[in-house]
């Protein structure tokens, strides 16, 4: 189903699915008790899709359009559409979530993109806590960022004002066994950035199995460039932290 509109500002592309067999699955997700699970289940979905960046359209000079694109995805896209899917019992209703998840109060408009991931956990707190100070306690380090702003003053993205936020991270040599068990599957994972301007590089998905614990997650990786499971120990190891996000029961 391909569907272009700039009366309704929506572009769908959904691949594998159509609208009839999202509501099948949707319905299915909907009976899953445990929130986790329900993430679990629902990016299972993704896994193997193709990476593929700046699938959104809208900029500073470019009118911003909803997509909902289930062919491709990039790190943030993937969560954005976990999360949509996850509040929803039918396509229509993810179609309406999604630009809830992804806009402040669902306004389909480049300034009211949730760009950062912190935005999109403040601008989605009733559905999603940020718990990376409860799980790091004492081991957490808070860093006040220009959101936005480079270190030679430009901005990341031309037309969206910088703004001041309190990033807080687990930095990883941190992250021992006891910080590891905390973790459960569908928590929503940022790695955090060093860059001035920036609050993470990428974002994946908690998942637990047994006793492992794995990142799923869009990798840009040349190796990957698809939706893949990695040993999440592994992938952070070289990494400066960690933000913790965990959704609620809708």
């Amino acid at each position: 189903m391909k569907k272009h509109s700039s009366l309704n500002k929506e572009v769908i592309l959904l691949g594998k699915w159509t609208p009839d067999k999202l509501d099948i699955l949707l319905r299915e997700s909907s009976g899953i008790g445990d929130t986790g699970q329900q993430i679990e289940f629902l990016s299972e979905q993704f896994l193997g899709m193709p990476y593929q960046e700046s699938t959104l359209i809208g900029d500073v000079n470019t009118s911003e359009i909803l997509v909902m694109n289930l062919k491709a995805v990039d790190c943030f896209t993937f969560l954005d559409y976990v999360e949509s899917m996850r509040r929803s019992s039918s396509f229509d209703e993810f179609r309406e979530n999604l630009r809830k998840v992804r806009y402040r109060g669902g306004e389909v408009n480049f300034k009211n993109r949730n760009h950062f991931f912190v935005d999109w956990c403040e601008f989605n707190s009733n559905f999603i806590d940020d718990i990376t100070g409860q799980l790091g306690g004492k081991k957490v380090i808070a860093v006040m960022k220009l959101l936005n702003q480079k270190d030679d003053g430009t901005y990341f993205l031309p037309g969206i004002q910088h703004r001041e936020k309190l990033i807080t991270y687990i930095p990883v040599n941190m992250i021992d066994d006891s910080i590891l068990s905390q973790l459960r599957t569908g928590d929503y994972i940022g790695i955090y950035s060093e860059k001035q301007g920036l609050d993470v590089s990428h974002v994946g998905i908690v998942i637990k199995e047994e006793n492992k614990t794995y990142l799923r997650h869009a990798s840009s990786h040349k190796e990957y460039r698809k939706v893949v499971d990695q040993d999440f120990s592994d992938y952070i190891a070289d990494k400066p932290g960690i933000l913790v996000f965990r959704s609620k029961k809708s």
